[in-house]
């Protein structure tokens, strides 16, 4: 019990610095772009109509003609309360704007991995009971190809063929369920496209173990052992790669939801770097690095889960 505890206790803390990380060098790497952050705030305010005034206005009231060191102190503070702050552009609560744009982000890279699973589980278990086969040279081919390929070419691939040519999906937007399946499936194709490969050689391995040849010898066929006795072993090191998959989803939803004109965090990241919304970028940056933490957790839970003796290994 204590050494799962020292688990728990070591990831929230490792959430915690992660996020905060993240957000400090969002703080440093806004701040270092050239150019007046006070006229970008007001050209992304009032368009065409900013003026000097504006933006001496928008200096003073949002604090920007403070030092650095005090700005990024203020926001320590007032997130020790809780208080991520407001949005400098529409002047909303950063936690407002990031729940609501949150929770589209969180339906469309739950479906997006879902869907993964869907394709490379499958794919990924018949290769592995035979490998060197066609289906299996085929798959690895498809899954280089795929690999190579940015997010943003293949979301523009699946619009021409399923919306322009097609005719069955609709390109962009957010108005139905249907307006999630291409940026889903862009999401879904980049990462089946490695996590296939982990599930094939995680289940050549443990088809090659000893314990597999002795279940076969004691007459179970080849299914029935993978399934009694190698499933868990090869669930182990594909559960653990699918929490560092986390991290393509975070690089991929950014671009696929602005190509995709979808109201997640992506759209609003992009926005707010465009114009120095700085608690924004900051506040978002805490999300992503929190998420990625815990996202780690859950994946060194499920890993104890299939083999207890991880935990020790674990809590390390």
């Amino acid at each position: 019990m204590r050494t799962f505890g020292t688990l728990v206790g070591s990831r929230v803390l490792q959430a915690v610095l992660t996020a905060w990380l993240l957000a400090s060098l969002c703080f440093a790497f806004v701040h270092a772009l050239p150019g007046d952050t006070a006229l970008a705030i007001s050209a992304a305010r009032v368009g065409e109509r900013v003026t000097a005034e504006t933006t001496e206005r928008v200096r003073r009231e949002e604090g920007l003609d403070r030092p650095l060191t005090v700005q990024y102190v203020s926001w320590l503070g007032r997130l020790a309360t809780g208080d991520l702050g407001h949005s400098r552009v529409t002047g909303k609560p950063v936690w407002q704007e990031i729940a609501y744009h949150g929770r589209h982000t969180l339906g469309l890279g739950t479906l997006g991995w879902l869907l993964s699973y869907a394709i490379a589980l499958p794919l990924g278990i018949a290769c592995g009971f035979r490998p060197g086969g066609w289906l299996d040279r085929g798959t690895n081919a498809l899954a280089v190809a795929l690999a190579s390929m940015p997010s943003f070419l293949v979301g523009i691939g699946l619009i021409s063929l399923f919306a322009l040519t097609l005719r069955w999906l609709p390109p962009a937007g957010f108005r139905t369920g249907a307006h999630m399946v291409l940026p889903a499936l862009t999401l879904a194709l980049g990462l089946a496209a490695f996590s296939v490969r982990i599930i094939r050689n995680a289940v050549v391995e443990v088809r090659s173990a000893f314990y597999m040849t002795f279940a076969r010898i004691r007459g179970r066929s080849a299914g029935s052992a993978f399934l009694h006795h190698g499933v868990r072993n090869a669930a182990i090191p594909v559960a653990t790669f699918a929490a560092l998959q986390f991290a393509y989803v975070v690089d991929g939803f950014v671009v696929v939801e602005t190509l995709f004109n979808y109201p997640g965090l992506g759209e609003v990241l992009v926005k707010a770097l465009i114009a120095r919304d700085v608690p924004m970028i900051m506040g978002v940056g805490l999300v992503i690095g929190t998420m990625y933490a815990a996202v780690n957790l859950l994946a060194d839970l499920a890993c104890i889960g299939l083999d207890p003796r991880r935990l020790k290994v674990a809590a390390a």
